[in-house]
Order: structure tokens, then C-alpha cells, then sequence
């Protein structure tokens, strides 16, 4: 048991599963699971390999996210995310297990009554192909800014929501990369303004990266830090919060906007107005083992969308 001591990637854990409802963080029910493993006689190897696994996990869904918030859709989401967008390469195999410990943790959480539904169950046990991205029209783009803008200057003026889309729209940095963002990442003083986007983890170092970004977009965030006020981070609020925002700017288009969408919208659009390979790569801060793969993808969207525009 001297094990489990050194397993826990977070402090501070309830005590017993009884502790545990559905509105518990993630983060907080790690060493129980890691318990629960224990009492069902699995090895120190695979105890280490699930908890490395529930670590993907978090960080896709953040730390803090409630056990009630995931569903199967969410799941599917984050097995989408870890196979094609993560920037690591994940294989058949490893795909496997990561499914096999949503469907234990999960299974388990049901199990105690801390869910009344296992949304794992349904998840799909085989990696799938992943579907061409969703991604927003020039003309699309233009009726959310306007939609985001109204609401800078409504009755109740706002200027997050047209703060997050025009950045996303102009780097198209990752959701963990836009709340790790602070104003001292920021240099006003270049021509363009840049935004330095960092990592805390060694591995990830070759994620990190300059972009440019535009004056109109300073000029907004100047107003949005004038009424938020933020201490630290310039968006301090949970993940979910960030997501709403860009759900909320969905009215004016046919789809939903989400942080994967405006990902695949800004390297679309940059490709289209001739900025380098190479350069799209960087910007995005991927690794060239999934360049190849996504470059293609940007290429056909690219060419469909010119299509439609014809």
C-alpha cells in the first residue's frame, strides 16, 4: 500500500468514496480510484497506467470539472481530442486502454451512486477516423463578429465574447494555451503586437511560440480587462465558462462554435491568404509527426470551402 502515497497527482483528496457526489472535481476522486484498483487486485503496473491515463484525461476536461458534467458525447470528445488533436501520437494500443480506463473509472463512479448513469458505457472501444472539421465561412466569421460586437455595446456591454473569438480567429492557440494566457505575455511594442504562448511542462516545449495578433484585438481586450479586471490570467474563469461564451456566439451560424472549430477556421483562413506551411505549423505549435496528417485536412477544407464559394 506504501505505493498509492506517491500515485496521487493532487492533494488534498476526500477521504472515503461516501465524500464523493456528482458535483465533485475531477481531481478529487484520483486516490480513491487509485484505492478501488488496489481492492480489486490490480498490478502496480496497471494502477500506474490508469492513473497516467486519468492524467490525459484531466487535461483535456481540467482539474475542477464536476463528475455530473461529462457525458458520452463529452467522452467521445476527448478520445477525438487525445487521437487527433492532442499533438502526441497515440496508437491502437494505447487508444485501448485509455478507453478501458473511462469505462472502469466511469463504471465505478456508477457503482457507488455518484452517478445514476455510466456515460461511458456507451463509449466506442475501436479508435474512429476522424471527420473532416466544422469550420466557419469568411461570411460566417463576419456575422459572429458583428453578433460578438453588438454585444460590447448592448445594454449590458460585454466585451469577453468578442475578445475570445477574435483571438481564437487570429492564433488559433488551444483552450488550456487561452487560460494560461497573462498580460505579461503580451508585447504591445512590436510591429505587429505579439502574444508568447508558453508551457509549463518540458515536453511540451516545442508548443511554445509567437504570434502576431492585431491592434483591433488589443483595442478590444483593453476594454474587456477594464471590466473584468482579471489579477492573473486574462481569463479567469473555468473551461466550461470559456465554452459557453463561444456557445452563446453560435446563434448567428448554423453550427456550434467550440475551441476545436476556431482552431481548424484559423488555419484554414491562413492558408487561404497564402501564409506558409511551415509557418501555419508553427503557429499552431504542432510537432512534425502531426503535421503531415493535419496539413492535408486544412488543404481539403480549404479547397471545399473555395467550392461553395464559386
Amino acid at each position: 500500500m506504501s505505493d498509492v502515497r506517491q500515485l496521487p497527482m493532487f492533494p488534498a483528496q476526500p477521504q472515503s468514496e461516501n465524500d464523493l457526489n456528482r458535483h465533485s472535481a475531477l481531481k478529487d476522486t484520483i486516490a480513491l480510484f487509485q484505492r478501488f484498483l488496489l481492492r480489486e487486485g490490480k498490478s502496480q503496473h496497471t494502477l500506474k497506467a490508469f492513473t497516467a491515463d486519468m492524467g490525459v484525461f484531466s487535461e483535456f476536461a481540467g482539474d475542477e470539472a464536476a463528475l455530473g458534467s461529462f457525458s458520452t458525447e463529452r467522452l467521445n470528445e476527448f478520445l477525438h481530442w487525445m487521437q487527433h488533436e492532442r499533438g502526441v501520437p497515440c496508437s491502437q494500443k494505447t487508444y485501448a486502454r485509455r478507453v478501458t480506463t473511462l469505462k472502469v473509472y466511469f463504471k465505478w463512479l456508477n457503482a457507488i451512486h455518484v452517478l445514476e448513469v455510466d456515460p461511458a458505457r456507451a463509449v466506442l472501444q475501436v479508435p474512429q477516423a476522424a471527420p473532416l472539421a466544422v469550420v466557419l465561412t469568411p461570411e460566417e466569421v463576419d456575422e459572429v463578429l458583428a453578433f460578438a460586437a453588438s454585444l460590447r455595446r448592448g445594454d449590458k456591454p460585454d466585451a469577453r465574447p468578442e475578445t475570445l473569438f477574435r483571438l481564437l480567429l487570429e492564433t488559433g492557440i488551444k483552450k488550456n494555451e487561452t487560460l494560461s494566457l497573462t498580460p505579461a505575455m503580451l508585447d504591445r511594442s512590436a510591429n505587429p503586437p505579439t502574444i508568447t504562448v508558453r508551457h509549463k511542462s518540458q515536453k511540451d516545449v516545442y508548443k511554445e511560440r509567437i504570434i502576431e495578433v492585431s491592434p483591433a484585438w488589443l483595442h478590444v481586450l483593453d476594454e474587456y480587462l477594464g471590466a473584468y479586471l482579471p489579477k492573473d490570467v486574462i481569463f479567469n474563469c473555468s473551461p466550461r465558462t470559456l465554452e459557453y461564451v463561444l456557445e452563446d456566439l453560435s446563434a448567428v451560424v448554423p453550427m456550434k462554435i467550440s475551441f476545436e472549430m476556431m482552431r481548424w477556421t484559423c488555419a484554414v483562413r491562413d492558408f487561404r491568404v497564402g501564409l506558409a506551411p511551415e509557418q501555419i505549423r508553427d503557429k499552431l505549435g504542432l510537432s512534425d509527426i502531426t503535421w503531415n496528417d493535419t496539413y492535408k485536412r486544412i488543404q481539403r477544407l480549404a479547397a471545399e470551402q473555395i467550392a461553395r464559394e464559386r
